[in-house]
């Protein structure tokens, strides 16, 4: 994840969210009704109990992007470019070292050009125990890209991932969760399990399709559980790390507890490029050791979509 994407179109060259070329005060209600139902929030999926009789499930992820976001934006030069390097090569060793020592399971989101560029670190994941899971092929924009366009890459994207984890991954979260009208088929069209870029509930939930059930698994993501917003740095925008490492530990920490308290999910989004540094990574070291304190069931975004699948099923 990183800022918010530019204006997009619909996948087919308009612009998106239009309706028909009118403002969306002269929509009648089908248009309405039609935007807001195409992909939707359907019945809940936390269970009565989690493993082991645990308080809280925790699944943590991080989107290993390093060079692909400035790739992504046509920026090439070194700077830039060494910005998203850091998370490779000094983030994510401490990332692996420290899910290591606390024998912590995670989701590892990473564009295919970034495993292109660091195949040893995807086998690190897959050797660490760790899932290697979709995320674009060069942090693309979806709602840019046409519907066609979208799949050719989704697609290059999962048999690039297949080919260095050694498996075909079953999950995706979009590059900066830009989920457009076109994401939901591809991704069934894949076969995914779940996906991890849409924001209607706390806990997971089953994707409707037009009020169709689709068996999809949602781990809801959210701005408040992810450290780019608070951290970001660009010295030619607005983006400024305004919000001290402490801050966001408090943040995190009473969003896990309020999780304990209703039994339910804490998922969290980080970026090795990010939350790799030395301030940072503390905070998220510190965080482990309060969570560490609580029973809690630690899950891969894949081990957590098939256990609320098979505790909730349909009907």
């Amino acid at each position: 994840m990183e800022g918010a994407a530019m204006s997009g179109t619909d996948g087919t060259g308009g612009a998106a969210g239009t309706g028909g070329g009118q403002e969306p005060w002269q929509w009648d209600e089908p248009t309405w009704r039609g935007h807001v139902g195409a992909v939707r929030a359907g019945r809940p999926l936390r269970p009565a109990r989690w493993p082991g009789g645990a308080r809280a499930a925790v699944a943590l992820s991080f989107d290993s992007d390093h060079e692909t976001i400035p790739l992504r934006n046509d920026e090439t030069h070194p700077g830039k470019l060494s910005q998203g390097e850091y998370g490779a090569r000094a983030g994510v060793p401490r990332v692996l070292r420290l899910l290591r020592d606390r024998s912590v399971p995670a989701t590892f989101f990473m564009p295919a050009v970034s495993a292109l560029l660091h195949p040893d670190e995807v086998r690190a994941y897959v050797d660490g125990g760790h899932e290697v899971a979709l995320h674009g092929w060069i942090h693309e924009r979806n709602t840019q890209l046409t519907a066609a366009d979208e799949r050719e890459l989704a697609l290059r994207a999962a048999d690039t991932l297949e080919s260095l984890a050694g498996r075909r991954p079953v999950g995706i979260r979009t590059p900066s969760w830009d989920f457009s009208d076109h994401t939901l088929a591809i991704s069934r069209e894949l076969g995914l399990a779940y996906d991890s870029s849409l924001m209607a509930d706390d806990e997971p939930y089953e994707i409707l399709d037009h009020g169709e059930p689709t068996g999809m698994v949602e781990i809801p993501v959210e701005w408040i559980r992810d450290d780019a917003p608070y951290f970001t740095m660009d010295r030619f925008t607005s983006s400024r790390p305004y919000t001290p490492p402490r801050g966001v530990l408090s943040l995190w920490r009473d969003e896990f507890d309020l999780a304990v308290e209703e039994g339910g999910l804490f998922q969290l989004t980080m970026h090795p490029h990010v939350i790799g540094h030395r301030s940072r990574f503390l905070i998220l070291r510190e965080l482990l050791d309060h969570i560490g304190a609580h029973d809690v069931w630690y899950a891969t975004h894949e081990e957590l979509a098939a256990y609320v699948s098979r505790e909730c099923p349909a009907g």
